[in-house]
């Protein structure tokens, strides 16, 4: 930095991208889902963590609406104002993913294209935190990509990011590692921006 020049922070890659995120994905009906099984093993009223909640839809959104207590948490203040306009029933958190004090226990999270954005050493230890924050229940659904690169660059609908992805049998071994049991894990081609096809990855489990 020179002297008496004050750098400006990098703007989240979110907050750029914006509505536009919503509007690139076409493929989405596996996410809905596995939010939904996670719905269908939790009384109403339980409370839910939206890790990298994004705009609220359609997860956050999925969850108010069944009755859930949803806690969503987003690095991107735009996509935050976008997922109050759509879900206002949820509580959002302006922060770092990888800051979970202060959010309270939760009796299951769902992350889903959100950990990515993370290093590998990041996502590890985040999912212990996360297990560290769970009770009753005790469930855990993420989605990541398919592949094998840890803060690679990347443009996304034109904006600067990184982004980290994991073989299937390496996810399954670093939520194991953080404490959890798998319950399940699939492949999943979807059209992630118009047309670009990747391999997705759901990972369902619970906390031991």
């Amino acid at each position: 930095m020179l002297c008496g020049v004050t750098e400006n922070p990098p703007v989240p890659a979110f907050d750029l991208i914006g509505s536009r995120y919503d509007e690139s994905f076409v493929e989405r009906d596996v996410q809905i889902a596995e939010a939904q099984w996670l719905i269908d093993q939790l009384p109403a009223g339980s409370r839910v963590l939206d890790l990298g909640c994004g705009s609220g839809l359609p997860t956050v959104k999925q969850f108010v609406d069944a009755g859930l207590e949803v806690v969503g948490v987003d690095e991107s203040s735009v996509m935050l104002d976008l997922a109050r306009a759509h879900a206002p029933g949820a509580t959002f958190v302006h922060g770092d993913l990888r800051d979970l004090a202060d959010l309270g226990e939760f009796d299951a999270v769902a992350t889903f294209f959100a950990l990515l954005m993370l290093p590998k050493a990041d996502i590890a230890a985040t999912l212990r935190a996360l297990r560290r924050l769970l009770r009753g229940p005790k469930l855990l659904v993420i989605s990541m990509v398919q592949g094998d690169f840890d803060a690679f660059p990347v443009n996304f609908l034109g904006s600067p990011t990184t982004v980290t992805a994991y073989p299937p049998d390496q996810l399954r071994r670093v939520v194991a590692d953080a404490g959890f049991d798998v319950l399940d894990l699939r492949e999943f081609e979807a059209e992630a921006e118009p047309g670009r096809i990747e391999v997705q990855l759901y990972l369902r489990a619970t906390a031991k």
